[in-house]
């Protein structure tokens, strides 16, 4: 799992996926059990799935507090 793209498309590593998050925060907000249960089989479907090394799969997920403070910042 990566919270950096560029870092991730660097090291090129055989599978992973990709959820634009803040850092520190990998599976989700803290004591949001059922958000991290969410983002962790969604995770695990994802990368079982991938067939083609190399494959980065943006989970569809967004944390809506990061988006708002980027935009505030214009990040």
């Amino acid at each position: 799992m990566s919270i950096a793209r560029k870092v991730t498309e660097d090291v090129k590593s055989p599978r992973s996926v990709f959820l634009h998050w803040p850092i520190g925060h990998p599976m989700g907000e803290p004591g949001n059990v059922e958000q991290q249960t969410t983002v962790l089989l969604s995770a695990l479907k994802a990368l079982v799935g991938i067939k083609e090394p190399g494959t980065i799969v943006d989970l569809p997920f967004r944390w809506r507090r990061y988006e708002d403070l980027q935009k505030s910042f214009n990040i």
